[in-house]
């Protein structure tokens, strides 16, 4: 039998960090898209992604555009049953409910709401170099 993929969601900030600037997010992006971890989204998340990244990157929209469409292929995107509200921002909490409909194991951030949370229903939230070091545990 195989063994079960970690799953996660990465939050818009870590993928925008890992597109725009690279470094730690970059290095878990290029796991999800080698399939070493499952990625995990939701239409809502690609949504906010992209507005985003169009209003304050619009120098890099075919880049951005390739990345969108390749989001699709490489993620799993899932559709959220419940409406949680635990987070303030409404955001975050599009961020929990992609986690908890996708049964991931983390959910990676840099939103410090989130992050202070520390795991929701058993799903670890960590900054991107809290997963790295994770996972090379």
């Amino acid at each position: 039998m195989a063994e079960r993929k970690i799953r996660v969601v990465l939050d818009t900030n870590v993928l925008v960090s890992a597109i725009v600037f690279g470094g730690t997010p970059k290095k878990i992006l290029n796991m999800v898209l080698r399939d070493m971890i499952v990625g995990v989204t939701t239409i809502s998340l690609m949504a906010e992604w992209s507005e985003v990244v169009h209003k304050k990157f619009p120098f890099r929209d075919t880049e951005l555009e390739y990345f969108e469409e390749q989001m699709k292929v490489d993620f799993e995107i899932v559709r959220p049953r419940e409406i949680l509200k635990v987070a303030r921002d409404v955001d975050d909490n599009m961020v929990l409910e992609g986690a908890v409909a996708g049964e991931c194991d983390f959910v990676v951030t840099g939103d410090k709401d989130l992050l202070d949370l520390k795991n929701y229903r058993g799903i670890r939230i960590l900054t991107p170099a809290e997963f790295l070091e994770k996972l090379s545990a």
